[in-house]
């Protein structure tokens, strides 16, 4: 082996999924490397390019991988030394979705994707690591980051791209399979699979499976005459099982299902032929998983009826959003997928008063404002929307506008059923004050941004947050337009909302222990929702409004374009995007296991691990609220 592919393998074998082959087997792969030069700025690939025959690992220097939306610049990730990107060719065949861009000189080794694919087929580590991270986006969501490299894609996300949902979908599966042994009769089997209503057994040997026997098998070899009834079972059945892991997704067992070319997959504890059988995955069990897939769940949205069909999928994302999560899927592309099933409930339960009520009397826009408007609602929380409709004639508004209260109310309660709680503070399109024309929504704006010390009562953040659901995209334009004008040089506006920012709750004592909630219910909790993600939701809301970034309601997304705008302060917004991502993860978590807001955090119960990694998700609070303070000129202290 030449001294320069020694070297490669030397460097490679520190990284995952790496780690996982032997060193001739990297000293193969490294003596057809090709060693690339990129100079500061220099592109490797970009958007809608033809994929490349190789994949990426940095060696040095800094890569950013950005996409292009609403003529913006968005920077994903940024792909440091040991991270892979550019894997695109492995699983599609459609062209480059993100463009890779060197940050500064930089080397990267490409890995003819011919040349590494046999490895990845051979080794389950390798292949469950590339699976794995197949969806992943977000550099901030994976544990993958504490043993160093990982792996990027250059996939962008999309609800609907089924295939790219299906890496985190997870299977139901018949987890009590029949087993035989290899010495047992033909005929014995087959009385055995009819008296069970099964289509196949599996043949093992001390627990571990050798082999596996379907109906295909008793029809090809038995049924024709190739073998007798009285044959022992191991002459027909299929050797070696294709085994996986015990929490696989649908794409990984379609396309194992593919690859080998088989109808039934052996589950596994640890997703080899050597361990204890955990279940078997059939065919029939793919087509059901289907059924559960987001796009098929927006469908169904789509057609149903009645709120009671709409609380069934609301129901299921939740089981969707556990599963993700005990996959390890970055959070963004969990929040992107529920926000998408929530706005579409929203969207037909607004059809479906309409349909009971008759056709709208003027044009209007429903939004959706606050968490969902942020699409940042992953738990069961408080509906918050707003009502636009367009200006009618002064004769015609009293009807006009008892229509829209009506459909508003309609909505609501059809919500409310579906498992939506009305808002306590009742932001919502039903309340006549936030149901209303265009041009009483301008005055409201204009009244909120241009004096807002004389309106602070009146004042609500949550309706800077807010996203199109239903309706007039040109109703939702305007008001976008009159709140970036009121926001230019608007010195007394954002001094009143810095400073409102700056109110927050502190999340740590001086001495870096975390301020306990003292109210009897919540007692010795933590108030992860006001204390930590309020004041980022907050900051992030605070600078969008100052660099007028239009359309831009998320708040990991706001932190992800603020360090483009503002470049300079670049390493603090993501910071914070990551400590949203965090703080985010741990809320969800706690609101899952206890069917509620995941609003306190037991402290005490969380491991020393998780401790930390809460306290670091707070740091980059400090260095906001001093942005802020210095940004615009504030003095409060938090």
């Amino acid at each position: 082996m030449n001294t320069i592919a020694e070297r490669i393998a030397d460097f490679l074998k520190e990284y995952p999924p790496f780690n996982n082959l032997t060193f001739g087997e990297l000293a193969e792969i490294a003596s057809s490397i090709h060693v690339i030069n990129l100079e500061k700025h220099q592109t490797l690939f970009k958007i809608n390019d033809t994929l490349h025959e190789s994949f990426y690992v940095v060696a040095s220097g800094t890569i950013n991988l950005s996409v292009i939306s609403d003529a913006e610049e968005t920077l994903l990730n940024k792909c440091h030394q040991g991270d892979i990107f550019g894997l695109r060719p492995f699983f599609a065949k459609n062209n480059y979705m993100m463009t890779a861009k060197a940050r500064e000189d930089s080397i990267v080794y490409a890995i003819p994707i011919s040349v590494f694919r046999p490895f990845v087929t051979n080794n389950s580590l390798v292949l469950n690591f590339l699976l794995e991270s197949f969806a992943n986006t977000s550099r901030y969501a994976s544990d993958k980051d504490n043993y160093g490299g990982k792996l990027i894609s250059d996939n962008v996300f999309n609800p609907y791209q089924q295939s790219e949902i299906q890496y985190f979908q997870s299977l139901t599966y018949n987890n009590s399979p029949i087993t035989t042994t290899a010495k047992s009769i033909i005929k014995d089997i087959a009385k055995l699979m009819t008296e069970e209503n099964v289509n196949n057994v599996l043949v093992c040997e001390d627990n571990l499976p050798i082999g596996i026997v379907t109906d295909l098998d008793m029809r090809s070899k038995v049924a024709t005459g190739r073998y007798l009834i009285t044959d022992t079972i191991d002459k027909i059945m299929d050797s070696p099982v294709i085994t996986v892991v015990e929490n696989v997704s649908l794409a990984e067992a379609q396309l194992l299902m593919l690859k080998h070319n088989v109808t039934h997959l052996c589950v596994t504890l640890d997703g080899t032929t050597q361990s204890v059988v955990k279940g078997i995955i059939s065919e029939h069990d793919l087509i059901i998983a289907q059924a559960s897939n987001p796009g098929v769940m927006i469908k169904e949205i789509k057609r149903a009826l009645a709120s009671k069909d709409l609380k069934q999928t609301r129901e299921r994302l939740t089981d969707l959003i556990q599963n993700a999560l005990h996959k390890n899927i970055p959070l963004y592309h969990v929040a992107n997928i529920a926000s998408e099933i929530n706005l579409a409930i929203v969207k037909r339960s607004v059809e479906l008063s309409i349909l009971d009520m008759g056709s709208p009397p003027a044009r209007f826009v429903w939004l959706s404002v606050g968490s969902q408007g942020r699409k940042e609602q992953l738990l069961f929380t408080d509906q918050d929307s707003m009502l636009v409709f367009e200006d009618v004639p002064a004769d015609k508004y009293r009807e006009v506008k008892d229509y829209f209260i009506k459909l508003a109310k309609r909505t609501t309660i059809t919500l409310e059923k579906v498992g939506y709680p009305m808002c306590l503070q009742n932001h919502m399109a039903s309340n006549l004050q936030w149901c209303k024309s265009l041009s009483d929504w301008i005055k409201q704006y204009n009244s909120w941004m241009n004096t807002p010390g004389e309106n602070s009562n009146d004042m609500s953040s949550i309706f800077f947050d807010y996203e199109l659901v239903f309706g007039d995209d040109k109703l939702e334009e305007a008001i976008s337009n009159v709140v970036l004008q009121n926001a230019k040089n608007n010195t007394l506006f954002f001094d009143f909302i810095g400073n409102d920012v700056l109110k927050s709750n502190a999340p740590l004592t001086f001495f870096k222990k975390f301020i306990l909630e003292e109210d009897a219910i919540n007692k010795n909790k933590f108030d992860i929702k006001t204390r930590a993600i309020q004041p980022l939701v907050d900051g992030a809301r605070l600078f969008s409004l100052y660099y007028n970034l239009k359309g831009i309601n998320n708040t990991y997304l706001r932190f992800k374009q603020l360090a483009i705008v503002d470049s300079k302060n670049e390493e603090i917004y993501l910071n914070c995007a990551d400590a949203f991502i965090t703080l985010s993860k741990f809320r969800t978590i706690e609101g899952l296991k206890n069917d509620d807001y995941g609003q306190y955090i037991p402290v005490h119960d969380l491991s020393k691990l998780d401790k930390e990694k809460l306290k670091a998700a707070l740091t980059p609070m400090k260095e906001l609220e001093e942005l802020i303070k210095g940004k615009f000129k504030l003095t409060q202290f938090s």
